[in-house]
């Protein structure tokens, strides 16, 4: 990788790490604003290697706010897979040419497997406050589609400061 991009990614990584930080939680679950800044290290440099980075170092930086007892592994596990599958969504959606179609897709559909797969995770490994669907429609669901919006303002954001020269690849 180029030391430019790992220098964005962690800068990414990090205004994500102090969303995170510093949104309370609720009921023992935190929305996870982290998504966002992590689906746009990847979007704006889509190697699998950059999204394996933004995951582990994602998982690693989330496992240590997270509100959730024993959240830690389950964490790491969302972070990981979600940075995978949405490193392929972003090269399955290469042909469409709507920018901002894209990234709500990915603020969408990638918040919505993040929390997915942390619940199920945490299921497995340290069981659930309350019940999976409660959990899913009152906390996932709200969070996807809050993170659809934040992820395009970012997005928009960057576009605007850069002068549109970072690109959606």
């Amino acid at each position: 990788m180029k030391t430019k991009n790992m220098i964005l990614t962690a800068l990414f990584l990090a205004i994500g790490f102090i969303l995170h930080s510093s949104v309370p939680g609720i009921f023992g679950m935190k929305f996870d604003l982290f998504l966002a800044f992590m689906f746009l290290s990847i979007v704006i440099y889509p190697t699998l290697q950059n999204a394996l980075l933004a995951g582990a170092v994602g998982g690693m930086i989330t496992a240590l706010t997270t509100t959730f007892p024993g959240g830690q592994l389950p964490n790491f596990i969302d972070k990981m897979i979600t940075a995978l599958i949405v490193y392929l969504m972003i090269k399955a959606m290469a042909s469409l040419k709507n920018d901002k179609l894209k990234m709500a897709i990915i603020g969408l559909i990638g918040t919505a497997i993040s929390g997915t797969v942390f619940l199920g995770s945490a299921l497995f490994i340290v069981g659930l406050p309350a019940p999976f669907m409660v959990l899913f429609t009152s906390i996932v669901l709200p969070t996807s589609l809050t993170n659809m919006v934040i992820t395009l303002v970012v997005y928009k954001a960057c576009m605007v400061a850069t002068k549109g020269r970072l690109q959606f690849s």
